[in-house]
């Protein structure tokens, strides 16, 4: 159940974060709280400014914020939150978790978090199947990390074939199940 669940919607910059202003209404929806660490991808790709106004927090994508109050924002996002949702996790946010790599907002908390944490990869299907994001994917499995497979269907460069982020609903229903 996700009433009162406090969730951090970590957003990697794949093509697939059109989808999380949707995903992080329906979290709202569902009764969790939400707070968005993004990557400089991904900001790229969704609105910040959307983000925060759906979520009614800033969005957290800078290590060194020149505004931040002296905390390590990081480490408090981190005691924060319930579980950590990273959708869309693409192949460089995965290969990043898997080898403790730590170099912006979102890598630096997924290492400060000792909770639960559910990803949902999302990528063109030959990437999704190369055997180091496979690999990768393993090793989070090996220390607990969920992982929301991808979808089969038509993909952003133009084929079809395994490496779609599931659904906003879907996920919101996976981790409704697994919290």
């Amino acid at each position: 159940m996700l009433e009162g669940k406090k969730v951090l919607l970590g957003i990697s910059g794949g093509i697939a974060a059109y989808k999380t202003p949707e995903l992080a209404r329906l979290l709202i929806k569902a009764g969790a709280e939400v707070r968005v660490i993004a990557t400089e991808n991904a900001l790229k790709l969704v609105s910040g400014v959307t983000l925060a106004t759906l979520t009614h927090h800033k969005v957290y994508s800078e290590v060194f914020d020149s505004t931040v109050n002296y905390s390590p924002e990081h480490v408090s996002y981190a005691d924060w939150g319930d579980a950590l949702l990273v959708a869309p996790a693409t192949a460089d946010i995965i290969g990043k978790f898997a080898h403790g790599l730590a170099d912006d907002a979102l890598s630096t908390t997924f290492l400060a978090f000792d909770k639960p944490v559910f990803i949902a990869p999302a990528m063109n299907n030959k990437m999704y199947s190369h055997p180091i994001v496979q690999q990768n994917l393993r090793q989070l499995q090996a220390i607990d990390v969920q992982i929301i497979d991808p979808a089969y269907g038509p993909l952003a460069c133009g084929t079809d074939g395994k490496g779609r982020m599931e659904e906003p609903e879907n996920i919101v229903s996976y981790l409704d199940e697994s919290l």
